[in-house]
């Protein structure tokens, strides 16, 4: 075994993940269910330890968590999980909601969207939902929206989206909201519905609403209440 290789007793975390991709979703999974605690200390010898790896993949995996604003590192004192993370989530998607709405709008406009691409994420969404593999359903799902993204055709609007680290975020929220997977597939069939059909105001609804959803706030993206919230906050 090298040392950047995961000690045998560590049960694989997600396939076609780098080392340190792999360590971040572990974390993730661990400070979203609570078995990490807001303000306890993550130590990169121990992390290190505990994965059977050198340092340095947990530094980047830190580094990338500290950039979804979910750890925060201190001056001679260490990283530290950050409190009101799931505040933090809840943010990231409404900001999330209004740049694809906006990117979809403009795609559509520009009559640039990658149809057939879509199609073939929505492809792979439904066969990751029937061999319940949620890794293979967030690639797709990222992507899907990725493609929309690009055909916007604006840079600005493309890097405040990458910005969020949607691919991250889409994990935690798989763990935080306990999304089905096949939910996943149906929902983005209609949104690619809607693209296929021309529907721009429909498919611009669709875009905002799907991402909005996962903000977990007291109402809607239409002021309408909610009946509870999907994340305890």
């Amino acid at each position: 075994m090298t040392p950047d290789e995961p000690a045998a007793a560590v049960t694989p975390l997600v396939t076609r993940m780098t080392l340190a991709q792999q360590i971040r979703e572990s974390l993730v999974v661990r400070i979203v269910s609570g078995e990490i605690q807001p303000g306890e200390r993550l130590v990169e010898t121990k992390l290190a330890a505990m994965y059977g790896t050198s340092q340095a993949p947990v530094r980047e995996a830190l580094r990338e968590l500290e950039a979804m604003r979910m750890v925060e590192t201190r001056p001679r004192r260490g990283t530290f999980v950050r409190h009101f993370v799931q505040q933090t989530l809840r943010e990231s998607y409404v900001v999330r909601a209004a740049l694809e709405e906006t990117a979809t709008r403009l795609a559509m406009l520009a009559g640039t969207v990658p149809v057939e691409a879509l199609r073939a994420e929505v492809k792979a969404m439904r066969a990751a939902a029937r061999a319940d593999d949620a890794s293979a359903a967030a690639r797709a799902s990222v992507a899907f929206h990725r493609h929309i993204v690009d055909a916007a055709h604006n840079e600005l609007l493309k890097l405040s989206w990458e910005a969020l680290q949607i691919e991250a975020r889409t994990s935690v929220t798989m763990v935080a909201a306990e999304v089905k997977l096949k939910d996943i597939a149906r929902d983005h069939a209609e949104l690619l519905r809607s693209i296929e059909d021309g529907d721009l105001e429909t498919a611009c609804k669709h875009a905002r609403d799907h991402q909005w959803h996962y903000a977990d706030l007291p109402h809607d993206a239409h002021g309408r209440a909610r009946r509870r919230a999907m994340m305890s906050g």
